[in-house]
């Protein structure tokens, strides 16, 4: 009776481990098609298209001409490792208790942000910096405040590692992931050949779907491709100040990325408590750099704030004004930097100021939003249900 008893129970638990399999591998079935705004190629990669392209000037961008050419970017990946990358990215596995996915600082619906002046790390207490961006990094080369990685895999490295952000190892993580039935499937699909899941599968897998995320359809887009009526006189107006030789804004962020990549020192003071952060001088070991950042895009700015490297300022108007007070007007006293040539004192109108951040407003595109899984391979909470629910209908790209 116990040997009957123990051979029913061992074919149920294998038939209950047969069928979670079969509808694990249907539920997380990679996808074989490319974003929008990418194109299936005969090599069966994933290139990116944009009216951009058709644009072979470059000489303009520092005083704000319209129809530029976009640097060059990143693409070429398979749709399986685009759609590999989406699933890892809000996949808390990858932290080293379950709580933190790369999306817990980088939501869809902030900006790739999270409207914190610095994120919440694993530690549940806040980080150095703030989270940037990730739309358009697939034109970016250099990556974190103090551009300190040049590749997406390489900055991938740094959060997950790191004891105050995601607080994982690389044993545990691939542990982990190595563990999992379905994952151990996915990368199989998304890198033939390979038995066993490595760290540059997964550093792969997450700059491919990152460098899908593209934002290049705003209104202002279609201001500058010649649709003159997708502006109002407000915001025409504002781009005009933005891109004066009095305000110089489009000189450091460049349209059509608008960031030209570089580290700028422009003497942004540290909210009240924190110490004065050095920047890039340690990246470079160049005292010139001291208290320098990269200069990032403005591209769904006002889906980001607070902003700066530390979040000093909650508003836009309030970030925008911060350049009119003055060349080097918040260094700390005990504190000598060399400010960027660029940043001068160009007395605007508060007029003035408001029409920039009536044009800065023009910028926002989110429509090839990616879609958020509505469940990970780990089984653990992916977003907030509310949140979910909310985009659900305008995801625009679905593996699922």
């Amino acid at each position: 009776m116990r040997v009957l008893l123990f051979t029913v129970l061992m074919t149920w638990a294998f038939l209950a481990q047969a069928n979670s399999q079969t509808n694990a591998q249907s539920t997380f079935a990679l996808n074989q098609q490319c974003p929008p705004s990418f194109e299936l190629t005969e090599q069966g990669v994933c290139r990116l298209l944009t009216r951009y392209q058709f644009y072979d000037s470059i000489q303009n961008r520092g005083v704000g001409g319209t129809q530029t050419s976009l640097p060059p970017h990143r693409d070429g990946y398979t749709p399986a490792q685009i759609d590999l990358g989406r699933f890892l990215f809000f996949d808390p596995i990858l932290s080293k208790d379950g709580s933190l996915s790369c999306a817990s600082c980088h939501q869809p619906d902030k900006g790739f942000s999270d409207d914190l002046d610095r994120s919440i790390g694993i530690t549940g207490e806040k980080v150095k910096r703030s989270a940037p961006t990730l739309w358009n990094v697939a034109f970016i080369d250099k990556f974190f405040w103090d551009a300190r990685a040049n590749s997406l895999e390489e900055q991938a490295a740094g959060p997950l590692f790191d004891p105050l952000e995601m607080g994982n190892n690389p044993a545990k993580l691939l542990a982990d992931l190595n563990s999992n039935t379905d994952y151990q499937a996915m990368f199989k699909q998304a890198f033939p050949g390979q038995q066993t899941i490595v760290l540059e599968q997964i550093y792969s897998a997450l700059a491919a779907f990152q460098n899908s995320l593209i934002s290049l359809n705003s209104r202002y887009d279609q201001y500058a491709h010649g649709y003159h009526q997708a502006l109002t006189e407000k915001e025409i107006a504002g781009l005009n100040v933005y891109r004066s030789f009095v305000a110089r804004c489009s000189e450091c962020h460049q349209p059509p990325l608008f960031t030209n990549n570089q580290v700028a020192v422009i003497g942004t003071p540290e909210p009240e408590g924190l110490a004065f952060d050095i920047g890039a001088e340690q990246t470079f070991n160049a005292k010139k750099l001291r208290g320098g950042f990269k200069v990032p895009t403005l591209r769904n700015i006002v889906k980001t704030a607070p902003y700066m490297h530390s979040g000093k300022f909650d508003s836009l108007f309030d970030a925008v004004e911060f350049y009119n007070k003055g060349r080097g007007h918040a260094i700390p006293k005990d504190q000598q930097l060399q400010i960027h040539w660029h940043i001068t004192s160009p007395d605007l109108t508060k007029h003035e100021l408001e029409l920039i951040v009536a044009f800065l407003g023009t910028l926002t595109d989110e429509s090839l939003t990616p879609a958020i899984p509505q469940q990970v391979p780990s089984g653990l909470p992916v977003v907030d249900e509310k949140y979910q629910q909310t985009h659900l209908n305008n995801n625009q790209y679905s593996g699922e």
